[in-house]
């Protein structure tokens, strides 16, 4: 175990010169190591971009109207946009697939796909991070580097054009850096978090804050969660945040902290009955916000399986087929309706897709669960 403990710290003190060393000019003094966590910026509606359009971030205003022609699920329009991703069971985007092969299907009832396109676009991410003592209290400490490390290696999968905010938590949501294209921002940002200070998780508090500032901006855009799944200190109860998630409809791509606490867990062989809940609730956490909103969920054991999830998760965003349609069922009545896609050939039979060597290919179909209809205004 103390090997095991060197490795971590070792790989985490590399992560950290490699980004010392990207924000070392222009920077100035570097600012109080021990910081936990950063306040927002009072002028965090500047991007700093000066050269790049800025998005109308919701993570500095307040504003609760949507943008003119916004791609949401909860606008009062006659078109539903669902973005569909189709992946092999590499993680790998599956293109080329016509419009005549989707089928969409809302509360069971067949849809007309009015809008199909493809295409690849720069993403607008929220990189979502547990800042949060709990674990190491109990001896955990490497859940923590681990953490650390798959934050720096996300940040260094984006490309130039794409756009990231970092928000931490713990007792309470953070902005540490609003969206910017510069990485500099970004990785000071991540350097903020060294050592975690309090043991609370107000996860549901934080993922719905998230999707709420996050409904107002424009295009690509995703939740990269990164956290264990539990929740300890919010307000919300798990019902009402999955709701509103649910309203939101922005994305959440879940990376789950727990299973690398269980390995050292089981090492050290104090894995218990309430402990054993505590994984599964926060495993089914991550699965349920990320299924129903149209992302994914992953569980990394080791650092060598963090590139293979990057690499799924802009696969995923980066590249997706667009339908919509205008809903047979006009009703203003708030309610919750189900979306399904579904990949037919002509017969109606599911499509079969196979690769160079005319081998079938599994694929999985990533879309959000659904959609709550306008409401009438009186």
């Amino acid at each position: 175990m103390r090997m095991w403990h060197k490795i971590c710290l070792v790989s985490l003190a590399g992560l950290v010169v490699l980004a010392d060393i990207a924000v070392a000019q222009d920077q100035g003094p570097q600012k109080d190591v021990g910081e936990t966590v950063a306040k927002p910026r009072k002028d965090a509606g500047d991007t700093g971009d000066t050269d790049l359009p800025k998005i109308p971030s919701k993570l500095s205003n307040k504003n609760k109207e949507l943008p003119e022609g916004s791609p949401s699920f909860r606008v009062e329009t006659n078109v539903v946009n669902v973005d569909v991703a189709v992946l092999d069971n590499k993680g790998h985007f599956i293109p080329g697939i016509p419009k005549g092969n989707f089928r969409v299907y809302e509360d069971n009832v067949p849809q007309q796909i009015a809008n199909f396109s493809l295409g690849e676009a720069p993403m607008t991410v929220c990189l979502l991070i547990e800042f949060s003592a709990k674990f190491n209290q109990y001896g955990y400490g490497p859940a923590w580097y681990q953490t650390l490390a798959a934050s720096y290696g996300f940040v260094q999968t984006l490309k130039p054009v794409d756009y990231v905010a970092v928000i931490a938590f713990d007792m309470k949501p953070e902005i540490l850096s609003d969206f910017s294209t510069d990485r500099r921002k970004t990785y000071d940002a991540l350097q903020r978090l060294r050592i975690p200070g309090f043991a609370e998780i107000n996860l549901y508090d934080a993922l719905v804050d998230a999707e709420d500032r996050m409904s107002g901006i424009e295009g690509r855009k995703a939740i990269v969660l990164i956290a264990s799944g539990i929740d300890t200190f919010s307000k919300l109860t798990f019902d009402k945040a999955r709701k509103a998630i649910q309203d939101g409809g922005v994305p959440i791509y879940a990376l789950g902290t727990m299973q690398a606490i269980r390995e050292i867990v089981d090492a050290r062989g104090g894995m218990g009955p309430m402990q054993r809940m505590d994984f599964l609730q926060g495993d089914n956490s991550l699965k349920t916000f990320s299924k129903e909103t149209g992302g994914q969920a992953f569980f990394p054991r080791f650092y060598g399986e963090f590139p293979s999830i990057f690499q799924a998760i802009a696969q995923a965003l980066r590249n997706q087929y667009t339908l919509g349609y205008a809903p047979t069922n006009t009703a203003h009545d708030g309610k919750f309706r189900k979306i399904k896609v579904e990949l037919v050939n002509p017969a109606g039979e599911p499509l079969r897709i196979t690769d160079e060597k005319g081998k079938p290919v599994k694929y999985t179909i990533i879309a959000k669960a659904g959609y709550n209809a306008p409401r009438e205004v009186e």
